[in-house]
């Protein structure tokens, strides 16, 4: 059976820190909720900023169905031959819904500090509009449509990961996570 590791928190929390030391020691499978949105838009030659890929997420739910992420991420899962996978950015009810169907599916709550989060988030390159942001505009990034369930996605996590610490902590507390629900 598949150990399928579903990662939700706010921006910067860690989700794919946590993914990269899965993949890395346990050569888990990955898979993004935004990886479909990057598609389009670089498709497209639009830019992959923060405020673009939640347009094109909302356009995508609106016409198609609030759970068209979780499908199109339901199907790599399946094609997945990995025992493990994560999956990163689950931020709605309706993506655990899809993605609960799977024996082995946990859900991880990861959160941190917001000035621990904003101080990660302006060091990374992951979008474009990331490295210049200012702390008043990471704070009007969490009231966005698609960051206010996170928090309440996070509460009916199966488990929860406290990052303010030293990545160190985050790797313990991982490799206890693929311990306990490997066995089961």
């Amino acid at each position: 059976m598949k150990l399928i590791l579903g990662f939700t928190g706010q921006i910067a929390s860690g989700k794919g820190t946590a993914c990269d030391y899965l993949i890395k020691k346990y050569h888990a499978g990955y898979h993004r909720f935004s990886t479909p949105l990057f598609d389009i838009l670089n498709r497209i030659y639009l830019p992959t900023d923060r405020d673009h890929l939640q347009k094109t997420s909302s356009m995508l739910r609106e016409t198609f169905g609030q759970e068209t992420l979780a499908k199109i991420l339901s199907r790599d899962v399946e094609n997945d031959k990995h025992e493990i996978i994560c999956i990163d950015g689950i931020r709605r009810p309706q993506d655990i819904q899809e993605l609960k169907q799977f024996d082995g599916f946990v859900l991880i709550h990861i959160f941190a500090d917001m000035k621990k989060r904003f101080n990660r988030i302006t060091k990374r390159n992951e979008k474009v509009d990331d490295q210049n942001k200012t702390f008043e505009e990471f704070k009007q990034d969490h009231q966005k449509e698609a960051e206010l369930l996170i928090q309440t996605v996070g509460e009916n996590a199966d488990v929860q990961i406290d990052n303010n610490g030293e990545i160190d902590n985050l790797h313990l507390a991982l490799d206890k996570i693929i311990s306990e629900y490997k066995q089961s």
